[in-house]
């Protein structure tokens, strides 16, 4: 135990280096911040002692809010103000990012394995799309992405009864991790009623306060279950369905931006579970193409990457379950460095941060468009064809590594 408590010092000092450091650039105020508008009332009322008002005034994902209480209530201790308490909330989401990627660090190490493990452990705790969620104001959608590669990591390894934990947390962290679900109950060769059980059991507990407190949250979420309403943005694949128009929000004015067709705003969240669940059925029926013990984390990617292209109201940190969950799979079960993940993530900064004003709004789509669909159609290939995959691209791979030997690693096709 102390042997592996000293092996693990190195990168878990890292771990908490990176995430302070992410805390600190990240969070400097919550001025014009969605937690600002969403997550303050709650946690103000939290601290001045009215049970009631906190959760009467929970957002739709109020129960991240509340797993999160005791954080937000620490500050109370030394006076701290409303930074100090969107720090001390988003801290446990953090360390779920940075547990994910000691556990994955951990199991590549004990491989041999000493470059991957490192950049996959840098991936999950100083990834810049992390570093945006923070800023914008969503800690909580860290913690569910960690959450969700968690509990098929735990499927995965046969144990039903932490996967069940890790995912009724995911689901009332957020209610986009039902996704989750049935990569979950496909990685389980035993236990997947009790996993269901423990899952159902979990959210319940921590959605049951909502309920009893009469939270707001329950009818915003009752609503955005199905519809997205007004909300478009370029990076989908709906963009130009829409109707050109200015659009005015939150943001200022927005010229030359695109108004949802009308029967999108009432369905589009329904497309995203059904394209989402479609997704995994589809792989379930040819699952005795299985290719890895590890497979139902590249399912839980490409489930999770499906949603950020239907969603008509796509944000840059909804890639987040994406890229933790593509780390521990490219981490675990290829023999190489994780250079997939590390692309994705600098080709999705790309798509969302450095591509902007002067480009419009549709060459924003355009970009983000031509970065997915194809990143979307290999996985998908690698899921439900792997053979036919391997054999198109293997000369490629063999041609690259002979006039690039140095390559031949990462270009390994295992």
């Amino acid at each position: 135990m102390r042997a592996r408590a000293r092996r693990l010092g190195a990168p878990a000092t890292f771990a908490v280096l990176a995430t302070v450091a992410l805390a600190w650039d990240g969070m400097l105020t919550v001025a014009f911040t969605d937690y600002e508008h969403e997550a303050e009332p709650a946690f103000d009322a939290l601290r001045a002692g009215h049970l009631h008002a906190f959760l009467g005034h929970l957002p739709a994902y109020g129960g991240s809010l509340i797993m999160r209480a005791p954080f937000a209530l620490l500050p109370s201790l030394w006076h701290g103000g409303a930074l100090a308490v969107y720090r001390a909330a988003a801290a446990p989401c953090l360390l779920a990012a940075a547990v994910l990627g000691l556990v994955v660090w951990n199991e590549l190490e004990r491989r041999g394995r000493a470059g991957a493990a490192w950049l996959a452990l840098g991936l999950c705790v100083a990834n810049p799309i992390t570093l945006r969620a923070l800023e914008i104001g969503h800690p909580e959608e860290v913690l569910g992405a960690a959450l969700c590669a968690g509990a098929v990591l735990a499927a995965v390894r046969d144990r039903p009864g932490l996967a069940g934990l890790l995912l009724g947390l995911a689901v009332a962290n957020k209610g986009w991790a039902v996704l989750a679900i049935p990569p979950v109950a496909f990685a389980l060769n035993r236990g997947r009623v009790r996993a269901g059980a423990v899952a159902a059991g979990v959210a319940g507990i921590v959605l049951a306060p909502m309920v009893l407190g009469g939270s707001s949250g329950l009818s915003t979420g009752r609503g955005i279950a199905a519809a997205t309403g007004p909300g478009f943005t370029p990076q989908q694949i709906w963009w130009f369905l829409g109707h050109p128009g200015t659009v005015v929000g939150l943001y200022g004015v927005q010229h030359g931006s695109r108004l949802p067709p009308g029967w999108l705003t009432s369905v589009g969240h329904l497309l995203v579970l059904v394209a989402g669940f479609a997704a995994a059925g589809a792989w379930w029926l040819v699952r005795r193409r299985r290719v890895g013990a590890y497979e139902p984390l590249l399912l839980l990617a490409f489930v999770m990457l499906v949603r950020c292209l239907v969603d008509p109201w796509d944000i840059i940190y909804y890639t987040l379950p994406f890229l933790f969950a593509l780390v521990a799979w490219e981490g675990l079960e290829r023999r190489r460095l994780p250079v997939a993940s590390l692309a994705a993530t600098l080709g999705l900064w790309v798509c969302w941060e450095l591509v902007g004003p002067p480009l419009s709004f549709d060459l924003r789509s355009i970009t983000f468009l031509i970065w997915a669909l194809p990143v979307a159609a290999v996985m998908g290939a690698r899921l439900y064809a792997p053979a036919w995959l391997e054999r198109r691209l293997m000369p490629v791979a063999r041609g690259v590594a002979g006039r690039l030997p140095s390559l031949a690693p990462a270009l390994s096709s295992r």
